[in-house]
């Protein structure tokens, strides 16, 4: 699945996948105990959801075991760049540069992540120049 095809996820779904890739197939009890972490989230809200997930293509279900796993049909990696360029077309008009300015302005990159951003640069640069 090319990540320009992935669907969307919510929030909701957003926080389920990150509980899948973090920790791998998992039932719906485990990820329920792990939501509940952050703020209290009814067992059955969360297997609607990830039937839900199931459904859209997110998470594949496992049901060869009375106790259902689930893991997540999509890659981090890939959702991150669906979601970011779906943010950049529609918050930044489509400008990365406009992006990575808001960014840096609003948060004060430590020495390392300003090393990482002009490592990333040049190689961008150096790709160019081939």
């Amino acid at each position: 699945m090319s990540y320009t095809s992935i669907p969307k996820p919510t929030e909701s779904e957003l926080e389920i996948l990150h509980i899948l890739w973090e920790h791998g197939p998992s039932s719906v009890r485990f990820v329920n105990e792990r939501l509940n972490e952050e703020r209290e989230v009814g067992y059955t809200t969360t297997l609607k959801l990830m039937q839900i997930m199931a459904d859209k293509g997110l998470a594949v279900r496992n049901t060869d075991n009375r106790t259902h796993i689930y893991e997540a049909a999509v890659s981090e990696a890939d959702t991150q760049k669906r979601l970011l360029q779906k943010f950049v077309s529609t918050a930044f008009r489509g400008s990365a540069m406009k992006l990575v300015m808001q960014a840096l302005g609003n948060h004060e990159a430590s020495p390392e992540e300003l090393d990482e951003i002009k490592a990333l640069i040049e190689k961008m640069e150096s790709d160019d120049d081939k």
